[in-house]
């Protein structure tokens, strides 16, 4: 393991000719335009089909464009903001601000009773109790302090969100479905606050008293900013920081705030333009168009679904993540662009941190991780992502999904593991230059990527997406379609690792 630690950096962080990588940058960038150009060409061929088919709504005015709607999480998220959701936010960000200034050793309990009162007006008094009742159910059954227990309550929990005769009882308190919606990802975004609460308290060597563990656990759940949706910030983060010395609100906080105003606002311009300029969800819905496409539209729907999806989390965590550095917390890291990634490993560690690092905390680390060798690794891994599965809803789809981030992550290390075995990286490292190397590494860098493209076209699309682009790429388009793909991932990954290099 050390000398895989010691070796591994090296490889990706050589320096290449300056000319060298203007021209990696300018074909990812030539490609990346000229396949939104074919997707918007196709767009606008089809946009009477899709728009009677009602596939198609009149957004805003762009150029006279309609809009896809079909991304439902973005639809949903963007409406609720306007109904409530962004008001409430507002309403934390007065009452966490105010009380900051006057009483800040009471604001951890201000803030509580803020999130208790903004769960109620949002998701009404039938959905408060209810997560209530998982707060009280899971506190109860972590005062026992055993692990074990702490996870069988949870996964009881989450499986209690998907029982037919309790989801008409909780759909029978609100008008619409999208009521309910929200209330189950809430609840689902609580059960991961409720299992680190839990096992934080079971892990701990003193323990305070009942009630005031309780008020903790409260404060902790009812965090209004990452309340519905995220991100992920552990409790034993969150306790920390929220205990340090107050301090009063700064000068450069109003700045600060503005400039997060504004970036967000460049990120949902730009979402909204791609679903205006680009309908990618609407004809991934229709096998018919989908089938007539060129390749080069195929990769550019391919290469907008997974930006779209980058640049929609760069909204929903962009907003609770720029309330929670106002309130003195340090939250996750925001995602990393999506065409700057070349393996899985990067793409868990870098796009949804705060999930990334509860994951490695409360079950990867727990189960032993990488200390027991390979095998070790491989079963703290599947049990990590059988999580995932299970947490999202458990469907077909997303075991598939599941399965191939696993084994993405397998083979990643397990070829990493074989070419730094010192008899093999000595043979490497005299027959090849590190320049050299860090060109076969990104050569096999563009296998991995093109394997985390169509796992996440599986997320975002379905099976039978996935499917469809395996047949077209790798099959049918076998072999100049398939090298002319891997060749272009050659290049995202070569400009990744140079950021990587940059930024190390």
């Amino acid at each position: 393991m050390e000398k895989l630690k010691t070796l591994e950096p090296s490889v990706d962080a050589v320096a290449l000719p300056r000319w060298e990588i203007f021209v990696y940058l300018a074909l990812s960038f030539g490609s990346h335009l000229y396949s939104f150009y074919e997707v918007h060409q196709v767009s606008r061929a089809y946009e009477r089909a899709l728009h009677s088919k009602g596939e198609l709504e009149d957004g805003f005015t762009f150029w006279g464009y309609k809009k896809d709607p079909t991304d439902f999480e973005w639809s949903f998220w963007i409406e609720w903001g306007r109904q409530s959701v962004l008001w409430t936010l507002l309403g934390h960000v007065v009452v966490s601000q105010l009380v900051r200034a006057t009483l800040p050793k009471f604001r951890i309990w201000f803030l509580t009773g803020y999130g208790l009162l903004a769960c109620w007006l949002v998701l009404g008094l039938g959905g408060l109790a209810i997560i209530l009742l998982h707060v009280v159910v899971s506190f109860a059954v972590a005062q026992f302090r055993l692990p074990f227990l702490c996870w069988l309550c949870s996964l009881l929990l989450l499986y209690s969100l998907h029982i037919p005769s309790l989801e008409e009882v909780q759909k029978k308190w609100y008008s619409t479905e999208d009521e309910y919606y929200l209330l189950l990802f809430s609840l689902a975004v609580s059960c991961l606050r409720c299992i680190s609460f839990c096992l934080e308290n079971c892990w701990q060597q003193s323990y305070p008293k009942c009630s005031q563990a309780f008020m903790w656990m409260l404060a902790y759940l009812f965090y209004y900013p990452g309340f519905h949706n995220g991100p992920v910030l552990n409790f034993n983060e969150f306790s920390t920081q929220m205990q340090k010395k107050e301090q009063r609100v700064k000068k450069n906080d109003i700045a600060t705030l503005m400039l997060g105003i504004a970036r967000i606002f460049l990120w949902w311009w730009l979402a909204e333009s791609m679903i205006h300029f680009m309908y990618m969800h609407a004809i991934h819905n229709n096998e018919a168009i989908l089938e007539s496409v060129t390749f080069w539209t195929l990769g550019g729907l391919a290469l907008a679904q997974v930006l779209f999806f980058y640049v929609k989390y760069l909204v929903l965590f962009g907003i609770p993540t720029m309330i929670i550095r106002l309130d003195g917390i340090e939250p996750p890291k925001l995602p990393r662009c999506v065409s700057a990634m070349y393996s899985f490993t990067g793409l868990w560690r870098n796009f949804d941190v705060g999930l990334h690092r509860w994951l490695i905390r409360y079950i990867y680390i727990p189960l032993g991780g990488s200390q027991h060798g390979l095998p070790g690794m491989m079963f703290s891994t599947a049990m990590a992502f059988g999580f995932v599965f299970y947490w999202h809803g458990g469907h077909g789809y997303l075991f598939i999904w599941a399965v191939l981030n696993w084994l993405g992550i397998i083979v990643e290390n397990g070829v990493k593991r074989v070419l730094f075995i010192p008899s093999v990286w000595n043979i490497i490292e005299r027959s090849m230059s590190p320049r050299m190397r860090r060109r076969a590494y990104a050569a096999l860098a563009s296998f991995s990527t093109a394997m985390l493209i169509l796992s996440n076209l599986v997320f975002l699309g379905g099976i039978d997406v996935g499917k469809f682009y395996w047949n077209r790429i790798f099959v049918q388009g076998w072999p100049w379609a398939t090298f002319t793909a891997l060749g272009f991932l050659y290049c995202y990954a070569q400009i990744g690792m140079e950021f990587d290099r940059a930024y190390r």
